[in-house]
């Protein structure tokens, strides 16, 4: 694996964020699944990310951005904008912090992520148009508010945050072959696919997107970021296109070893499966990441395979219609 210059120090900066986000911030179980695992034919290892604080593992990056931040940009407070779960991590590391955070997010977001936010004492403004948009917006208006924007993905800080998941993995088990990933705007991605590739360069890195919502692997694809039409999908988390200048594609041109697409329905056999066999209700982004996995089974039988569980906030009703 050839690394951009920039690699080992972003490897770094994984490893401090490791050392300084605790208490804070929750170290997850990496729960053995034995009836995934006979399904499957793989050995496979839930991260449970859905049991981090506010239900995703988006606290990771927001915690790490909120701890690195000035005097003057803690008194000023931070703009960002989300679909949901990044936006309830900023707002609890704003709080916890005693910073004010204010979140734009498309007016079709998921109302009780939406209501999250908005519990955990941060302002929401909502605009009517797609995730891309919401976020050239909120970061128009940290300009000209001279406040500090936070993206969910584009931030060196955040992505060191996400990093940390696979810290704690390669200490929970540093034997995997695999690990599965679900991919919206790379953030999680790069900063597991960065440690994973020093510590564990055997170990493949799986980018997992929903068919209906695959900009970044398609741009991956094309060797560019580009823009496309998206369609609907039950993974919000993961839907929307990338910044034209985003940090995150080239790490996932280097650390991602090996994409996957899967359909609406097998997304939905996902989250089914983890609620009939671990009792655990999931989002669309974590079933993606599982729907991978199986999708990808026979490529690893045997093998230990981790799937990240990266969120559980949807609405329960949402959640029941897939389900059934």
């Amino acid at each position: 694996m050839t690394f951009r210059t920039n690699a080992p120090d972003l490897f770094a900066d994984i490893q401090q964020a490791h050392a300084a986000l605790r208490p804070a911030v929750a170290v997850t179980p990496l729960s053995h699944s034995a009836k995934l695992s006979a399904l499957s034919g793989c050995e496979v290892f839930l991260k449970c990310e859905h049991l981090q604080h506010t239900g995703s593992f988006k606290f990771r990056g927001a915690s790490n951005k909120v701890r690195l931040l000035n005097a003057q940009q803690r008194s000023k407070g931070l703009i960002t904008a989300s679909s949901g779960n990044h936006g309830q991590g900023v707002a609890l590391a704003g709080r916890n912090a005693g910073v004010a955070v204010t979140v734009y997010a498309s007016a079709s977001a998921s109302a009780l992520k939406l209501d999250a936010i908005r519990a955990l004492g941060a302002q929401v403004i909502t605009l009517d148009c797609d995730p891309l948009s919401v976020e050239q917006e909120a970061a128009r208006q940290a300009q000209l508010q001279d406040k500090l924007f936070v993206s969910p993905y584009n931030d060196r800080q955040v992505i060191a945050g996400q990093g940390t998941i696979a810290m704690e993995l390669m200490e929970q088990q540093p034997q995997l072959d695999a690990v599965f990933v679900a991919v919206g705007g790379g953030g999680m991605i790069s900063g597991i696919g960065t440690v994973l590739h020093q510590l564990n360069p055997g170990c493949q890195v799986i980018g997992c997107w929903p068919q209906n919502a695959p900009t970044l692997q398609r741009s991956l694809q094309e060797g560019r970021i580009i823009e496309m039409d998206e369609q609907e999908t039950i993974s919000d988390g993961t839907a929307g296109g990338v910044e034209p200048d985003s940090i995150t594609f080239p790490i996932c041109q280097q650390v991602i070893d090996a994409t996957v697409l899967v359909s609406e329905a097998e997304i939905h056999a996902a989250m089914k499966a983890v609620a009939a066999h671990e009792r655990w209700i999931i989002e669309g982004a974590a079933g993606v990441a599982l729907a991978g996995a199986l999708k990808m089974a026979a490529d690893f039988q045997g093998k230990r395979i981790a799937v990240i569980l990266c969120g559980r906030n949807i609405m329960l009703e949402k959640f029941l219609g897939a389900v059934q």
